[in-house]
């Protein structure tokens, strides 16, 4: 038992380690593109490719009649919050991200992407109420502190670089993102992730003819949405399964390692010199993630009974309903509606969607 609650605990954080990964690498891929795709055209291109990617994807599994409820459905309530997660995370941040990535060094632009998990923290604590300790508010410190080093303007006049205060608010739009994808994160996180890729690509696209920006050739278009496909489609279903296991503050932490990730690539594609305050900001960011890697959680706490329905498997101490089928493998991983009741107890535990109470 000991082997399979260790597997559990361990799905969400690779799940979580392949988000960033998959991520990290975009942003010196997208400064690339920039050379001949406008910002507006290229957010709109990356979204549109996850979401026909993803929706390409699950019509496959339709026809190899794979998907047979392992996950559960959007219903007409997830939809509010799904327009906000549109609208902020695939819409606004994107582009604020593209425009800022022309006046800011890719590198610098990777690193500064650590203020997601500011943003996302603080959103999470102070309108969401999600359990927070002293060490992950150190840590939050310390990312703050190497954002603003690398937002600093440096050589000859005083003051912070608009571009690089523009990859902040990408991060604030994405930190609205996670908190309200989180709410909706026990449904299916592929049509959760689609829905969002082709609207959020649909409204960029047409911002872009509205604004008469050129278009690129068919090579360049199709490399962008390859690239959207991998990094945002595949990455927002990675994030959002281990969202919903590890909560918000933590997911975002193990996302941490993505601007490591970009800053390791753009030194690799554009050679550049790390500017003084990078190599100071560096270190100041690495402890800061690992503080809140390190955060534990452990408390008695109440459950009060619920009905709801997400994918889960019968291998943890929340799913021990029975089924019709007694044979049916403790690990299988299936969807249905099932009550939970109401109980008082005391184990490790991360504000999943099973512990989301308030402290």
């Amino acid at each position: 038992m000991n082997r399979s609650v260790n597997r559990l605990n361990a799905y969400p954080v690779i799940q979580a380690v392949i988000a960033a990964a998959l991520f990290g690498a975009s942003v010196p891929v997208a400064k690339v593109f920039l050379a001949e795709i406008e910002p507006v055209t290229l957010a709109g291109f990356l979204y549109l490719g996850s979401g026909i990617g993803l929706s390409l994807y699950k019509a496959g599994q339709r026809i190899r009649h794979d998907s047979r409820g392992r996950e559960a459905r959007l219903d007409r309530k997830d939809i509010p919050w799904l327009v906000i997660s549109i609208l902020a995370g695939g819409v606004a941040g994107p582009i604020v991200l593209m425009f800022s990535l022309r006046g800011t060094p890719a590198a610098t632009a990777s690193l500064l992407l650590n203020f997601e998990i500011v943003a996302t923290t603080l959103i999470a604590s102070f309108v969401f109420r999600e359990a927070i300790g002293r060490r992950v508010w150190l840590a939050i410190a310390y990312i703050v502190v190497a954002s603003i080093l690398l937002s600093w303007r440096e050589g000859g006049d005083w003051g912070f670089s608009l571009s690089a205060i523009g990859v902040l608010g990408a991060c604030a739009l994405w930190g609205v993102d996670n908190n309200v994808t989180r709410i909706i994160s026990a449904k299916d996180p592929i049509s959760i992730v689609a829905t969002k890729g082709i609207s959020a690509g649909g409204i960029s696209l047409a911002l872009t003819l509205i604004m008469r920006s050129p278009l690129p050739d068919f090579k360049v278009v199709l490399s962008a949405m390859l690239l959207g496909f991998f990094s945002y489609g595949l990455s927002l279903v990675f994030f959002t399964r281990a969202m919903r296991n590890l909560g918000t503050v933590r997911t975002s932490a193990f996302f941490g390692i993505a601007p490591f990730i970009g800053g390791a690539l753009s030194f690799l594609l554009f050679r550049e010199a790390p500017a003084f305050l990078f190599y100071v900001a560096l270190p100041v960011m690495v402890i800061g993630a690992a503080l809140i890697l390190r955060e534990k959680h452990v408390h008695e706490h109440y459950h009060m009974a619920i009905e709801h329905e997400h994918g889960h498997s019968h291998d943890d101490e929340h799913h021990t309903h029975k089924h019709a089928e007694e044979t049916l493998p403790s690990n299988l991983y299936h969807s249905h509606r099932h009550r939970h009741e109401d109980t008082k107890h005391l184990h490790p535990h991360k504000p999943d969607i099973h512990h989301r109470h308030r402290h």
